[in-house]
């Protein structure tokens, strides 16, 4: 499956951003699908993620509250919407795949087995 992230920009602290990332192939619904973020000279950090069905989320303690993972699998989607941003939500954000039959969220970045490219978030303060 391919990832294509969008959504990405320039916001001011306490803004709003919703990214969006389309997959490929038929098979979405599949997958459990997350977010993870990578600020610079930082290690890649889980987010949120969603179950395959989208009945289970879950979300790091840093942004609980304020973001919100969805997905449409008619549409091959998934989002993270993300309200009241903080300058260091500021991060390239990536969403992930991993193939697994259970309707659980993942959570280790070594168990997703699709990446997508990224797109950055800057939150200005």
């Amino acid at each position: 499956v391919q990832l294509q992230a969008s959504g990405g920009g320039l916001v001011q602290a306490g803004g709003s951003l919703r990214l969006s990332c389309a997959a490929s192939g038929r098979t979405f619904g599949s997958y459990a699908m997350g977010w993870f973020r990578q600020a610079p000279g930082k290690e890649r950090e889980f987010v949120a993620g969603v179950s395959r069905s989208g009945a289970n989320r879950y979300y790091a303690d840093s942004v609980k509250g304020r973001f919100t993972i969805s997905r449409d699998n008619a549409k091959n989607t998934v989002y993270l919407q993300m309200n009241s941003l903080k300058p260091e939500d500021t991060a390239v954000y990536y969403c992930a795949a991993a193939s697994i039959w259970r309707d659980i969220v993942v959570i280790r970045g070594d168990e997703y087995d699709y990446w997508g490219q990224g797109t950055q978030v800057t939150v200005s303060s």
